[in-house]
């Protein structure tokens, strides 16, 4: 069978077991002091008890892993349910002040403190992994103006930035206290919902 009629390139199937090996050690290596620049195939391959050339025929390059294996670490952020702009905003502020994990959090960082010697990692796991996630709160603060529920001359960039900074954490282990996610969309809302609110 062709790849157009099996949906996949002919080939030994790959193996779910193999991917998450590779996924968890490249994570663990990124999570070290040494961040970025302990990352390698060869690591990564000797970490995970596979090939060089399985991690190969996956992910073309450095970068490329670095990225899926950060991806697969973070949880989507919920479906809006469109019930209202500050309903919306508080669910995906809990989902953000929810996301703990010290390894993720040490991966985020290094990777973040790494952008001026790797800026192509940076720029893609910036298009890949925080702009999706950015443009589900942007719809959210669209809607939100669209209904009347917030100012008609909203800075979308702005409110966006505010909420998911706040939600950010500004060292590897910080933690949020209860009821911090609620409290800052409270903050926000009563700074960019309109007038009649």
């Amino acid at each position: 069978m062709s790849e157009t009629t099996t949906g996949r390139a002919p080939g030994r199937p790959r193996s779910e077991r193999a991917d998450k090996a590779i996924l968890d050690a490249t994570l663990d290596l990124l999570a070290r002091e040494s961040g970025v620049a302990g990352v390698s195939m060869e690591a990564v391959a000797a970490r995970a008890g596979v090939g060089k050339s399985t991690i190969y025929r996956r992910w073309p390059s450095k970068e490329a892993l670095i990225v899926d294996a950060l991806g697969a670490a973070k949880a989507p952020l919920p479906e809006p349910s469109g019930a209202s702009a500050r309903e919306d905003l508080t669910e995906i502020a809990r989902a953000l002040a929810a996301e703990r994990g010290r390894r993720h959090l040490q991966c985020f960082w290094n990777v973040l403190g790494s952008a001026g010697r790797y800026p192509e990692l940076y720029a893609r796991y910036k298009k890949d992994i925080i702009e999706p996630r950015r443009a589900i709160v942007r719809d959210v603060l669209r809607r939100g103006v669209a209904t009347g529920e917030l100012r008609a001359d909203l800075d979308i960039e702005v409110a966006m930035s505010m909420l998911v900074g706040s939600l950010t954490p500004r060292r590897p282990r910080e933690t949020f206290p209860e009821g911090y996610a609620e409290a800052v969309v409270d903050a926000l809302v009563k700074g960019i919902g309109s007038a009649r609110d």
